[in-house]
This record gives C-alpha cells, structure tokens and sequence, in this order.
C-alpha cells in the first residue's frame, strides 16, 4: 500500500500548485498610513496611504494589505508633496550647511535660485568680483557655468532639491561687468548663446532684478532679446520689477510687453505695493495681470507673506554712483562733490530710481540685518533711526558712511508694504510664494549676521496664521499653489505632485500646529508643526529633527540636453 499514498500525495500537491494562488502582497520602502492626502492638484484632502518605492511614489490608495521596510503613522496628519520655494537666496548657506534647516522645518524641498544673478556662467572676472563680495561664509569658486555649480553643490551634499534661472545680470557682467551703456550686437549675441548654453545645462529661464545695478543699466529690447533665447527651448521670464513704488504700474507693463514681445510666459518676483503712497497700486496691478491673463499671455507672481522686504543700502542710492562696482561706488562717495549730488538725490522725491530708503517714509522702518565690516556687527538689529541718532549724522549721511565703512552694502529691512495687500496678494489663484531668503540655521556662521524672519517663517506663516487662522484660502488651494502650481509653470516634471509616478518629495504635518514664531526682534527661529519631510524617497526630517541625510539632486529645466 506504501506506493499508493505516495501517488496519492504527489497528486495532492500537484493539485495544490495548479488551483489559484494569493498573489504576494505588493513590498515598498516606506508607506505612510492614514494620512489626508494633498495631492498638489487643488482637489480636497482624502485619508488614504501613501507608498514609495525608490525615489519614486508607487501607490496611493489602501495599502492596508502591503507591507515595507519602513511605515510612518501619518493619522491626523497632512500629507502632501514637497513645498518649492519659488525665490530661494541659499546657496551660500548651502555651501557650508547642505541640511537646509530653515527651509526643511518648514516642507520645503525644492529651492530655486535666479533673481538677477545666478551662479554662472561665470568669466574670470566675474569670480574675482563674486569672492570679493563675500562676508561670514567664505568659498573657493572653482565652477564656471551655472550646470557645474549646482552640480558641484550636490556632490557637497545638500538635503533639498535645487533649481535655478539663468541671470540677466549675470550674462550682462559676463560681456559688460559692471558699465552703464547697452551691449553691442556682438556683446549681446554672446550673451543670448551663453543663457542658451544655461538652459542647456537645465535652467528654467531668465531671472532679472531691475532696481539694483548694474540690471538697473539694461533696456527692455536687451531683455527681450535674452527672453527669445531661452524660449527657445521653453525658458520662461521672471523678474523682480524695475519698481514696485512710483512706477509700478509700468514696470509691470514692461514685464507684460517683454512676455508679449519674447512669447514666452512670465513671472512678478515678490509682488508688491512699495511704499505708503503707492499701496493703492496693488489692487491695479492685479488688475493688468488679470488683463493679461485673458488675453491669453500667461503671467503669474510670486510672494512672500511680509510687510517688510529686505535688501541692501545699495536700494537706497541711484544707480549711477554704483557703476563700476563696489570699489568705485565708495571712491565716488568719498568724494565730497559727489557725495552732496547723492545726498540731494536721496532725499528728492524722483521716480527715476526706486528709492527704498524714502519709501519705507522713516528711519525707524529701516532696520540692519547684517555687516561685512566685523567693526560694524554690533549695529545689527539696530534702526537707522537709531544708528543716526548715536552718530549724530542725518540718515541719508549714516546710509552713505555705512556703505563706506562696510566697503559693501549693508543687508537691510525696509517696511514697505501693507498688511490689507498681503492678503489681496495671497488671494490671487496664480500668485505662487518664496521665501526671497537663505535657508539657514541659528548656530556657527549663521550667527554673525541677523536676517529676516521669513527666512525661517515664510510657508509656515502662509500655512499657520493666514490659511488656518484668517481662513483666507483653503488648505488644498494653499497646497497646490505650494506645490502644483509652481511645478506645472516651470515645467518641473513629476514634481509637485502626489501621484504613482512622481518623486517621493513628501511632508507630512498638523494643520493645526503648524506656526511661524521667527520675529523681527529675533528672526532666527525655527517654524514647528512639520514632522517628517521625504527627498527623493528618503526621509531628512523625522519628528521634527533632521537625520543626517542629504538627497538632494539639481531639478533641471526644459531645455535640459544631459549635457553641461
């Protein structure tokens, strides 16, 4: 009888293996469990999970029957795509401290560089000027081109993503330095063929800063020419406007034209009312991009979501007395002619230049945020008010002396703009937002120099205080201007989003404990309420601290060749 069981047994088990089969339960990296759901759209928020697998998201829907390596209780918690910071200053910072912590405190994996300068492409000349310029963080520039430097920046290691736009400023010192006159055909042909070549290595577009020289120096057929260029492989324009003051109204019509003319989509860098006088110019000025919108242009801004902008003294002085550069901008100041020519300028009430020293309407609304000169580092924090009134010097004659001593402009906060207009601005559905900040953290280096409290506050005031509090928005709109918006715009591919298929850049936070606390009076303070941040499918923040690691990669453009 022995055989018969045997075959018996073999019948059995082969019957087994032919009849239906559990199909293994689908294994990712991580899964985040029950968290509501933004998925960058605009659509309402859902409780579902969320899967990644590499750097990727592979799943969103019940993953109740899947496993990982790895899960996070997302319960009670927002889900949602990285934030892109739409107007970073943190390269710098970066090149010292690639965690981004002031940033990444806030959801934020994606910066992007460009407001007029960028990091190449660079001449000789123009990384001697760059090292000159250099105070509290010092480096060797051993790149050339924007490619290479943002290549460079995460072979460092850095915990966000990074983007650029080429800029304008930087292509025009590339031929010009720093002369006031227009390029020649040649001069400018060469710097058409150099924004092609960024664009090439994965720029967005160009980025213009028009109120600082030597942009300031530039004429709107130079800026249109350089617009075509990088159009021509679907670049885009986006400029801080030659006024946001006096002549608001036809900077922003410049901007308009230059998108008209180049056919190419274009961008308001920190859209804004400067100045007391001129806050009625908000509600008109949404009014012209609304025009524009429907007559088919594609025009949108960014913001950030402050009363008070910060730049340098340089705003505060015409730009004819800073042609050269900084070495002959304070020779010119030391002359006493000149000086008195300056001095008469800034306090005239001319819409020739954009005075922000005026504009801000006293020298209490102006504040220092930071020296080069280690001599002038305790007046951080101070007012101009203040520092005039221990010197016994008007304003105009501290601002001018400063700059002398500084042998640099001094970084300074002007209060600009109205409380009614930032809301008006947050309110507008193509109005996406950046930080116009270093992404930083209070200790070492970053300790020498104040800074402004939308560095460390920017998307979590924007979350916190005017979404949950004010309710101006709904949290899903803020996310998808966040997130979709910006990334749809600039042609981001598969980021922004939350979807099978896009990079598992991912934040998940509490709508209702997200708060800025960084103030004027002490800025440097982290926003609390996000817990965990994911960068290409790996996490850099866990409850709240940062792990050690860096993912970050360069998030190129759509002219990208793969080339450099």
């Amino acid at each position: 009888m022995r055989p018969t069981v045997v075959l018996l047994g073999l019948f059995v088990a082969a019957g087994c293996a032919s009849g239906p089969q559990r199909a293994p339960a689908p294994r990712f990296d991580w899964i985040l469990r029950g968290g509501k759901v933004y998925d960058g759209t605009g659509a309402p928020g859902r409780v579902t999970d969320v899967g990644i697998r590499g750097d990727r998201v592979a799943a969103v829907g019940d993953l109740a029957a899947a496993s990982a390596a790895h899960t996070l209780d997302a319960r009670g918690l927002a889900v949602t795509p990285g934030f892109i910071n739409m107007l970073s200053w943190a390269p710098d910072a970066l090149m010292v401290d690639g965690r981004s912590l002031g940033d990444l405190e806030q959801g934020v994996t994606l910066e992007i560089f460009g407001e007029g300068w960028s990091y190449g492409p660079y001449s000789p000349w123009q990384k001697e000027d760059a090292k000159k310029q250099q105070y509290d963080i010092y480096y060797d520039i051993t790149w050339t081109t924007l490619g290479e430097f943002l290549d460079q920046l995460v072979a460092r290691g850095i915990s966000p993503n990074v983007a650029s736009f080429v800029g304008a400023t930087t292509l025009r010192q590339h031929e010009l330095r720093n002369e006031d006159r227009a390029p020649t055909p040649a001069e400018l042909a060469r710097m058409q063929d150099l924004a092609r070549q960024a664009m090439g290595e994965g720029a967005l577009g160009l980025g213009a800063s028009l109120i600082y020289a030597p942009a300031f120096y530039a004429k709107t057929d130079e800026l249109v020419a350089l617009a075509k260029a990088v159009g021509e492989s679907g670049g885009g324009y986006i400029a801080h406007l030659r006024s946001e003051g006096p002549r608001f109204l036809e900077a922003l019509d410049e901007l308009i034209a230059i998108a008209r003319e180049a056919k190419v989509q274009a961008e308001v860098y920190h859209l804004k009312a400067a100045g007391q006088e001129n806050w009625p110019k908000m509600a008109q000025a949404i009014a012209r991009i609304e025009e524009a919108r429907a007559s088919g242009l594609s025009i949108a801004a960014d913001m950030y979501v402050y009363t008070a902008g910060a730049t340098g003294l340089d705003a505060s002085m015409p730009p004819w007395v800073q042609e050269g550069g900084i070495d002959a901008w304070v020779d010119r100041l030391k002359d006493p002619a000149i000086r008195a020519r300056v001095l008469a300028e800034m306090r005239s009430g001319t819409d020739a230049w954009e005075n922000l020293g005026r504009m801000a309407g006293s020298p209490e609304r102006i504040l220092f945020l930071g020296f080069k000169n280690p001599a002038l580092k305790p007046l951080t924090g101070k007012t101009l008010a203040q520092v005039a009134a221990d010197r016994g010097t008007s304003p105009e004659d501290t601002m001018i002396d400063l700059v002398v001593e500084n042998h640099a402009r001094v970084e300074t906060a002007y209060f600009l703009m109205s409380e009614d207009n930032v809301r008006l601005g947050i309110r507008q559905p193509w109005v996406t937002f950046g930080s116009d900040a270093e992404s930083a953290a209070p200790e070492g280096v970053f300790l020498k120099s104040s800074s402004h409290p939308r560095a460390y506050g920017n998307f979590a005031k924007l979350l916190g205080h005017y979404v949950r509090d004010e309710k101006l928005i709904p949290l899903e709109e803020a996310v998808h201007r966040l997130t979709g918006l910006p990334a749809a715009r600039w042609k981001l591919k598969d980021r922004g989003c939350l979807a099978e298929g896009c990079f598992a850049d991912v934040v998940v936070f509490d709508p209702a404990a997200i708060q800025d606390h960084a103030t004027y009076e002490k800025p440097q303070q982290f926003a609390t309420g996000v817990r965990d941040v994911l960068v290409n499918g790996v996490p850099v923040l866990r409850d709240g601290k940062h792990t050690g690691a860096k993912p970050g990669r360069v998030v190129r453009g759509p002219g990208w060749t793969g080339g450099r």
